[in-house]
């Protein structure tokens, strides 16, 4: 028997330095079969067009900033009997599709979510959760490793994050795709109802790993502060009206969140109080705005893909390349190098003290690791972990091994 075809979807506006190396991340998937559909802005697709990805991925031109549109524009070019969601500033582990696929053997099981890894990529950003109809999502208990249906409490949903999710392409066609009323946030918890809604189960995924990198947007700086909630306030009472929820508490709540956010950053001296004021009156005319803000499913739009176009990956295998940081640039030379013949790779830099660890994905296509001899990795540890230099390093192979294969 083989294995479903999966069509991973990329939809990317304004950032096209960090939709290559969203890409460069994919190139060491290990699964097959799949493909990747791009849907992107101009500027974007002309770079994909002059790398090395040209003619092997789906290209979609798209402009207007809207996710969830841009998402139905991949579902539409989508082939697979699966389609994939990564965000374009996320990077994907090279056991993720095989992990998020893995799901689908459960019974009745028609979408698929992942585990997110935050911007030192050790530490969660997003595990396992549910979402009721007023957008709250709370976490839910957990054990293992292995696939899992959660047990939702009555009114909740399971939750996917938007980056790192997956469905059967003939029940998202049936279910209308995306609802485009959501140019940004809520789109995939949308979603999540109408799966509950109509009876069909949702497995979390906990090995099938990205790392979010938070890479600047229109609505927030490279340091993650937030410039703009317009999109946040739409999406959040669109949610509202559409599944028979009142405007209040909700709202409140949210303009509550987002007051202590911004104050948090005032006090950090990222923003101004000015700075901050502007944001949250941006906050309220995306409330304003979604009060008439159309919203609906479009079926017709998503059938007839064209041929499936199958992604032969860059990268397969797993070396690790290790050493001190004193060693750091031979050895990220090497790690380079093995990776541009074909490998997929893991750099361990380990200093002779205390540091914390953190990781990142190198578009040069290996994965990093630096952190001190004797430091914590998961936040959780010790801040002093006494180990031997090679101890250390079966300890964090051992730790991302499921992920990374």
């Amino acid at each position: 028997m083989t294995d479903p075809s999966v069509s991973v979807v990329v939809a990317s506006h304004g950032r096209p330095e960090s939709l290559l190396w969203c890409l460069s991340a994919l190139g060491g998937q290990a699964y097959q079969p799949f493909e990747i559909v791009v849907v992107a802005d101009l500027a974007a697709c002309a770079y994909v067009s002059e790398s090395r990805f040209d003619g092997r991925v789906k290209l979609v031109p798209f402009e207007e900033p809207n996710i969830a549109a841009a998402r139905n524009k991949g579902v539409a070019e989508a082939a697979g009997e699966i389609i994939a969601f990564v965000d374009d500033d996320a990077a994907a582990e090279p056991m993720w599709l095989h992990h998020l696929v893995a799901g689908f053997d459960l019974p009745e099981v028609m979408a698929t979510g992942g585990y997110v890894r935050g911007r030192n990529g050790i530490s969660y950003q997003w595990t396992a959760r549910q979402v009721d109809e007023a957008g709250r999502a709370t976490v839910v208990e957990t054990e293992g490793n292995e696939p899992f249906i959660p047990e939702t409490e009555t009114g909740f949903a399971v939750k996917t994050e938007g980056t790192n999710m997956a469905v059967r392409r003939d029940v998202l066609v049936a279910l209308g795709g995306f609802d485009e009323g959501f140019h940004f946030f809520l789109d995939e918890t949308d979603l999540n109802l109408r799966l509950a809604a109509a009876h069909h189960k949702t497995a979390l995924c906990p090995n099938a790993e990205v790392h979010h990198a938070y890479k600047a947007s229109t609505r927030r700086k490279a340091d993650r502060t937030v410039t703009d909630l317009f999109d946040v306030g739409a999406s959040t009472v669109l949610l509202l009206r559409k599944h028979g929820i009142a405007l209040e508490p909700r709202c409140s709540e949210m303009a509550e969140e987002q007051t202590e956010r911004l104050a948090d950053q005032v006090s950090r001296g990222l923003q101004s109080e000015a700075d901050a004021a502007e944001v949250l009156r941006s906050l309220e005319a995306g409330f304003k705005a979604g009060e008439h803000r159309d919203m609906g499913q479009y079926p017709g739009t998503l059938h007839h893909p064209p041929a499936f176009l199958p992604f032969l990956p860059d990268r397969s295998g797993s070396v690790t390349v290790s050493g001190r940081w004193s060693q750091r640039e031979k050895l990220r030379r090497e790690a380079a190098e093995l990776a541009a013949q074909g490998a997929n790779v893991s750099l361990y830099l380990f200093s002779f003290g205390t540091r914390f660890h953190h990781v990142r994905y190198v578009d040069a296509g290996y994965w990093e690791q630096t952190g001190g001899q004797f430091g914590k990795a998961n936040r959780s540890e010790p801040s002093f972990c006494l180990a031997s230099f090679r101890a250390r390093l079966r300890k964090e192979q051992k730790r991302v091994a499921l992920a990374r294969g």
